[in-house]
């Protein structure tokens, strides 16, 4: 699960648009115990762990995650030969199990041309007052640059327009856009979302690339964030900012070398500071720092009064990748042009620099056992009585700890039709320590997806819990979101929180998640494995079996927002 857009993700990067930006141990009797962590076991001691005898369900999905998330993957990080090597494995699983190859030219790989890019030097800002002269904003001080994915030079000079949060949706309550004429001017907005927003709504406009989106739906120029005190835990302080100007970000490259942008006519700039934005607003400031201070603040929007003059450069490393993709053809002559994509990234955040001891990510619940999960659901498939109605796509993604960079070059490079797909159920990051007692499904309440979903989890003798987690907005934040911005009902399942799912949920986050101890010997309870499969394989059966294709739910934000097929009731 990406650190970037999903639970602990997308946190809000002021220096530019975010791109496209869980010990309660359950084993069987017969098997040795991993209570003691595995730094202090004796090799011996974890391999006992590590080879003890499964039936053969639960030891096919282990055998799985035994090689993905083995030292040898160091960690599976896209872009590198260790994630081709993964790569190639789940491409001969597909084979192995029948799969039709749904990939480039014939094979099961879709090249995913990624690309590291940041900005090359610190660039400059210039401020020129009304009827004054230019000043220059100071690096580090008043301003810090932001690389511009698509563009190897840029040069921005407009006025700029405050507009608050930036966020316009009038069915929150929410218009920062009233009566404000941004076109052909740079917008300026202070991070985050105001209070009583829910997670989803809150993760959602409080993204830096949703709200450069809605400025360039506006006519914007340009975008550029303010740092503000009280922005929230994802707010990174300038001074950070200012320290890692120049980290690079991946994602997916245009054909001419550059990266893609969501919005290439509305770069994101970079970061005013507290004193940059004073520098610019005058006095007019003093009155969004007295907001700022209060519990609730409420911004009015701002002119300043002068000309704002961006200039910076972008380098570009290419770094290629893929994605793996696996048909089942559908049987039905009227819906087998329809598909079903089932989902999972195969990536991981690779190793760690510096330090002693191990150092390796070896990503075993994140997201080795969602890969696995997808092999053998599509095993399933394979071994049922009869073939889907529809066609079943499995789609094993690169590039979801970069920012669901892989699931975004699919829904912009489709291998089928876009028009054809009519769902995507999503596998990320199960966290298989504990029996589950219920299972979460984000985004069930938006589409017809919903009844299908408690279909299949009611008949585990299972309830659909609510989100236990809704500050955290997951559903915005996962692969099956960029099927959602194309406007295709989703859903992603999760083992749910109830008995001892809390405690197993806060320990592997606490503990694990996105460090080396994210291991096959942590404590994994393999029972769990074929009841998630099981659970998965029910929902996407329907889905395919269905006579009709999910639609969304009538007026569903989401489903509004990006035009997808909605309910007329």
């Amino acid at each position: 699960m990406s650190r970037s857009t999903a639970l602990l993700p997308l946190l809000l990067l002021s220096t530019a648009a975010v791109a496209h930006d869980h010990d309660h141990l359950h084993l069987q009797a017969a098997a040795p115990t991993a209570s003691a962590p595995a730094a202090q076991r004796s090799a011996a001691e974890r391999n006992a762990v590590i080879t003890a005898p499964l039936p053969e369900d639960q030891a096919a999905m282990k055998a799985h995650v035994l090689f993905l998330a083995s030292d040898a993957m160091a960690g599976r990080e896209a872009g590198t030969r260790d994630y081709d090597i993964a790569a190639q494995y789940v491409a001969a699983q597909f084979y192995a199990a029948g799969l039709r190859p749904g990939g480039d030219q014939g094979g099961y790989l879709q090249k995913v041309p990624l690309v590291a890019y940041n900005v090359a030097d610190k660039g400059s800002a210039l401020w020129t007052p009304a009827g004054g002269q230019p000043q220059e904003l100071v690096f580090a001080e008043d301003f810090v640059p932001s690389p511009v994915p698509d563009r190897r030079e840029t040069s921005v000079s407009a006025p700029v327009v405050f507009v608050g949060y930036g966020i316009d949706a009038a069915q929150y309550g929410l218009t920062d856009y009233r009566n404000v004429d941004v076109r052909g001017k740079i917008v300026a907005f202070v991070p985050g979302t105001p209070e009583g927003l829910d997670g989803e709504a809150r993760a959602f406009f409080g993204s830096a690339g949703n709200k450069a989106s809605l400025a360039a739906a506006k006519g914007a120029v340009g975008a550029i964030q303010i740092d503000m005190p009280r922005a929230g835990p994802r707010q990174r302080p300038f001074s950070t900012l200012a320290r890692y100007y120049d980290a690079p970000r991946v994602t997916w490259a245009n054909p001419d070398g550059t990266a893609h942008a969501m919005t290439p006519s509305t770069p994101v700039l970079g970061t005013l500071s507290q004193a940059g934005a004073a520098r610019l607003f005058g006095k007019g400031w003093d009155a969004v720092m007295k907001a700022a201070a209060t519990a609730k603040p409420a911004y009015k929007p701002l002119t300043a009064r002068g000309q704002l003059t961006v200039a910076s450069k972008t380098r570009f490393k290419p770094m290629d990748s893929s994605n793996v993709i696996g048909l089942i053809p559908g049987s039905d002559p009227r819906l087998k042009d329809e598909v079903v994509v089932l989902s999972a990234h195969l990536d991981h955040i690779g190793t760690n620099e510096g330090g002693d001891g191990d150092r390796i990510n070896n990503g075993a619940l994140d997201n080795a056992i969602g890969i696995a999960s997808l092999i053998e659901e599509a095993k399933r498939f394979k071994t049922a009585a009869t073939p889907p109605k529809r066609t079943v796509m499995f789609l094993a993604v690169t590039a979801e700890e970069k920012g669901l960079v892989g699931s975004d070059y699919f829904a912009n490079h489709p291998t089928v039709p876009l028009k054809s797909i009519v769902a995507d159920v999503n596998l990320d990051m199960p966290i298989l320590t504990y029996t589950f007692e219920d299972m979460v499904v984000f985004g069930a309440d938006r589409s017809t997806l919903g009844p299908i979903v408690r279909k299949a989890v009611g008949a585990m003798g299972l309830p659909v819990a609510p989100d236990p987690m809704p500050e955290e907005g997951i559903f915005v934040r996962s692969d099956h979101f960029r099927f959602v911005q194309k406007g295709i009902p989703s859903v992603f399942l999760w083992p749910g929180q109830a008995g001892p799912g809390k405690a197993a949920v806060e320990d592997f986050m606490s503990h694990r998640y996105h460090r080396p101890g994210d291991e096959v010997d942590q404590g994994i309870d393999w029972s769990q494995g074929p009841r998630f499969v099981s659970v998965n394989y029910a929902i996407a059966r329907e889905i395919a079996d269905a006579p009709e294709r999910p639609v969304w739910n009538k007026g569903d934000y989401f489903g509004t927002l990006y035009k997808g097929p909605m309910a007329a009731k």
